[in-house]
């Protein structure tokens, strides 16, 4: 491994988003997968960023039972802000077609937030993308809906697949936060864990 500082920690992604995980591998780290299955629900009176980031606490706490010393999880939990409301994932093609045209012709933030455990030890921190989108016709949204089924996706859509290519004219920030992992701050993070 090329973190020397980890190689004592069987590193735990609670994750079954296969972006997350070929991300992780790409960055060369070796991983179990171990998704944590938790009700994606905060408290009302939180920030987006600190949304992102008490989910991402969430899904760590469920795996939490029991840990053992030379265990990392590693959660991540991905949040589209727009107009001072979270875009979750789309339930049905017309949510997705409703968020899809919120997003058209405007600009919005996407959150990561990041969440790092051991049994002793406990690191949060999130990344922010500002995303612009260009007008998008009803048919253009109604193509990517029904051609790539973006049900699983924070905002109802992948920067990485066509409506990315079409779409997305300007990004400020980590591509690879758009896509659900910060790869860059994260291994800054594992780096000092």
């Amino acid at each position: 491994m090329i973190l020397k500082n980890l190689e004592n920690y069987k590193l735990v992604l609670a994750s079954a988003s296969p972006r997350r995980q070929q991300l992780m591998k790409d960055l060369g780290l070796e991983f179990e997968v171990r998704p944590a299955d938790v009700d994606e629900f905060y408290p009302e009176n939180l920030g987006m960023t600190a949304i992102a980031e008490y989910l991402a606490q969430l899904k760590a706490d469920a795996l939490n039972g029991g840990m053992p010393d030379n265990e990392l999880i590693i959660t991540a939990d991905t949040i589209v802000w727009k107009d001072d409301k979270v875009l979750g994932k789309p339930a049905d093609r017309q949510e997705a077609f409703d968020m899809l045209k919120s997003l058209s012709g405007s600009q919005h933030q996407v959150i990561t937030g990041m969440h790092l455990q051991s049994k002793n030890k406990r690191v949060s921190f999130h990344a922010v993308t500002e995303v612009w989108f260009d007008e998008m016709n009803d048919d253009e949204i109604y193509f990517y809906i029904d051609k790539y089924k973006p049900y699983d996706k924070a905002g109802a859509y992948g920067i990485q697949e066509w409506i990315g290519f079409v779409g997305i004219y300007k990004i400020e920030g980590s591509f690879y936060n758009v896509m659900g992992l910060p790869v860059h701050k994260l291994y800054q993070y594992l780096k000092e864990f």
